[in-house]
């Protein structure tokens, strides 16, 4: 599995050792930066990349990490094709993968010690969509809802 991870300054000690962790599993990572710890960056320059990679196929799935998890979340959401959440317990992590196709999972590098974080990821990275009609429906109406914002000027 090809997983991207991106973290601004406040989950930048986070993504380095996740990715350390993710490589000895026998991942593929990309990472969109920062590549190092730079005080004022800010989360969008790193989490819409990683954003758009996944919503191209480029990678599998995303891991957004800044200092709450929320400001990654709202910027990974406005790319179309993402469905990003903000993940604090393992069933969360699993069910958002299994019932509503989650694809950026985020993270408060913050929030979180390392390895509540490294549960929730192993716990979103071995959950499947379950691919069930009523979550097909829901995601369905998801996606019209965000090509009518792409008609209105309102989407990525």
């Amino acid at each position: 599995m090809k997983l991207g991870i991106a973290a601004d300054h406040g989950g930048y000690d986070l993504k380095e050792q996740l990715i350390e962790d993710l490589r000895k599993a026998g991942y593929e990572i990309h990472d969109f930066g920062a590549h190092s710890l730079m005080p004022g960056d800010d989360y969008p320059d790193y989490v819409i990349p990683l954003a758009r990679s996944v919503a191209k196929g480029e990678i599998d799935r995303g891991i957004a990490i800044c200092g709450s998890g929320v400001g990654a979340c709202i910027a990974a959401n406005k790319v179309r094709g993402v469905r990003a959440g903000l993940i604090q317990d393992t069933y969360s992590a699993h069910q958002g993968v299994e019932d509503d196709n989650m694809n950026v999972i985020c993270l408060g590098g913050r929030v979180v010690g390392y390895q509540l974080a490294w549960a929730l990821i192993l716990a979103y990275l071995n959950a499947e969509f379950a691919g069930k009609e009523r979550f097909k429906r829901r995601l369905a109406e998801i996606d019209k809802l965000e090509r009518q914002g792409m008609k209105e000027g309102n989407n990525d």
